[in-house]
């Protein structure tokens, strides 16, 4: 099982995050955010990675501290699970629809951590959540998974549908990326022998 555990502790936030990236998509998310909780739920059952996720942050200032911080030991956890990534498929797209909005996610497990960021909100806000901490999530989760990730929204207009195509159309893409691929047997999916 590609499992592992990852605690940050800082002034701005206490975080436990647990993956098992061959899970079956079960999450226990708890972040004081309602907004972020309902979007790593997605990550969760549609990446099918179980998680465990707990944070404690300082919210009585805004939100932003603690959507890094959960993106940074999200990041840093799936990147431990990963382990030498011996055998994975390695690069995967999704293209996921929610109503009007339609987002699209590229992925490269590569150990070179890159975003590309392509996405417009029409609103400021979904309800308390501030739009821009989408972005910082994302970020923070890339460079710390060490992936090189791509998204586009090719349309929308709804902020919430937006942001939530984002975070299925990363989670399909993960669960595609980070899937054993049999005709790789042990070896790492890369010309240099490590990733």
């Amino acid at each position: 099982m590609r499992q592992a555990s990852v605690s940050r502790n800082t002034k701005e936030t206490q975080i436990s995050v647990s993956v098992n990236i061959d899970g079956s998509g079960n999450s226990r998310i708890e972040t004081g955010i309602g907004f972020l909780d309902h979007m790593l739920e997605q990550i969760a059952r549609h990446g099918l990675m179980d998680l465990e996720i707990s944070a404690r942050g300082d919210l009585h200032i805004d939100a932003h501290h603690t959507t890094e911080d959960v993106g940074i030991t999200l990041g840093q956890a799936f990147r431990q699970a990963l382990g030498e990534k011996k055998g994975i498929v390695r690069y995967a797209d999704a293209t996921i629809p929610l109503d009007e909005a339609l987002t699209r996610v590229v992925v490269d497990i590569s150990g070179r951590p890159w975003l590309v960021w392509k996405v417009d909100f029409p609103t400021e806000k979904i309800g308390t959540f501030d739009t821009e901490l989408v972005h910082e999530f994302f970020y923070a989760f890339a460079v710390n998974a060490g992936i090189t990730l791509h998204v586009e929204n090719l349309y929308g207009r709804n902020s919430h549908h937006i942001a939530e195509t984002c975070f299925k159309a990363l989670a399909r893409a993960l669960r595609a990326a980070a899937a054993i691929d049999p005709r790789m047997g042990d070896t790492v999916p890369s010309t240099k022998g490590s990733l």
